[in-house]
């Protein structure tokens, strides 16, 4: 089992595939970092050489923010919202959506489940 980023990646599935498993790799640099690298798009994890796995590491830490590093810097860009006091930072403070959803119905995902009102019955 391949371990890039501290991820570990699934071997049997295709190079530009697996490397999706990464926090922040979506398709888009999967297939750049396999272009840069210089692995064909029908290549599985199971088949790379070291060196390969070495230049996909090496690449994705230069030129990449994934995982922790990526995890860290949006828990800050919305701690900094919720310290300025701005619009968006109350939403995110009471736990509201945050994009101008409505909220009168739906939006349970951010709510959390239905709280029951004593006395209202209609």
């Amino acid at each position: 089992m391949a371990r890039i980023a501290g991820v570990n990646i699934p071997t049997a599935k295709r190079v530009v595939i697996a490397l999706q498993y990464i926090h922040g790799i979506g398709p888009k640099f999967a297939a750049d970092i396999c272009s840069k690298v210089g692995i064909p798009d029908e290549r599985r994890v199971n088949q790379l050489t070291d060196d390969e796995v070495l230049r996909i590491r090496e690449t994705i830490d230069a030129d990449y923010r994934v995982e922790g590093d990526l995890r860290r810097e949006t828990a800050m860009n919305i701690k900094r919202l919720m310290d300025m006091a701005c619009y968006r930072g109350l939403r995110h403070r009471r736990g509201l959506p945050v994009r101008g959803q409505r909220t009168h119905t739906n939006a349970r995902t951010r709510k959390g489940p239905a709280k029951p009102i004593a006395g209202k019955k209609k």
